[in-house]
């Protein structure tokens, strides 16, 4: 899967070179006209309404507060038993760990690779063992911003190789968001691309 959002960054503009082969040929003299005002509409009105500037912010709206998992969290003093089973419950991949008694100091994350790593292969309890023993923490973590765009991010966690990371802001957690949810934010904003695209192929601008 890695792989695939790699080519899937390296190629994003094949949606609009798919378009543009539709494009019956003009004459010498419409030519001109033509790309000048299409150069026109992707530099102003494209950079403006979407190509490539959907946001995590963008994202943590659409997905609501209490959707999939953006303000599932666990303390550091939770047992891992305890944390697998809120992530099995909610059918989420990652736990936000935040110190207990302040839900949005964050304090690190935990992950369904941690729970298989440092668990099951080193034979440990996941019900003796404390989620703050196993988790990544805050200072190794990867994190966003709400200003971050979502390209930024899926590059962030292809690169790394992570499939959770985390939004903050100067005054501390807000939620966190998936690759799912980062991938079907990029297909969304290259399908309304494309639409635009149409639009304009077709008189629409």
């Amino acid at each position: 899967m890695q792989g695939a959002l790699r080519s899937f960054l390296s190629n994003g503009n094949i949606f609009k070179n798919a378009v543009l082969q539709h494009i019956r040929p003009m004459t010498p003299l419409m030519q001109p006209v033509m790309f000048s005002r299409f150069e026109s509409m992707t530099a102003s009105r494209m950079e403006e309404q979407g190509f490539e500037s959907t946001t995590i912010s963008d994202v943590l709206k659409a997905k609501g507060k209490s959707a999939d998992g953006s303000w599932l969290w666990c303390t550091t003093e939770d047992s891992v038993y305890e944390a697998v089973k809120s992530m099995t419950h909610h059918n989420v991949g990652a736990l936000v760990v935040v110190k207990p008694g302040a839900k949005e100091a964050l304090a690190g994350i935990i992950t369904e690779r941690d729970y298989l790593r440092k668990i099951i292969v080193q034979g440990r309890s996941s019900k003796s063992t404390k989620v703050g023993d196993i988790m990544t923490e805050e200072n190794k973590l990867i994190t966003v911003t709400p200003d971050t765009k979502v390209l930024r991010a899926m590059q962030l966690m292809t690169d790394n190789r992570i499939r959770h990371i985390p939004v903050v802001d100067g005054k501390g957690m807000l939620g966190m968001v998936s690759i799912g949810d980062v991938v079907r934010a990029v297909v969304s904003e290259h399908r309304e691309e494309l639409d635009r695209l149409n639009a304009y192929i077709q008189g629409g601008y």
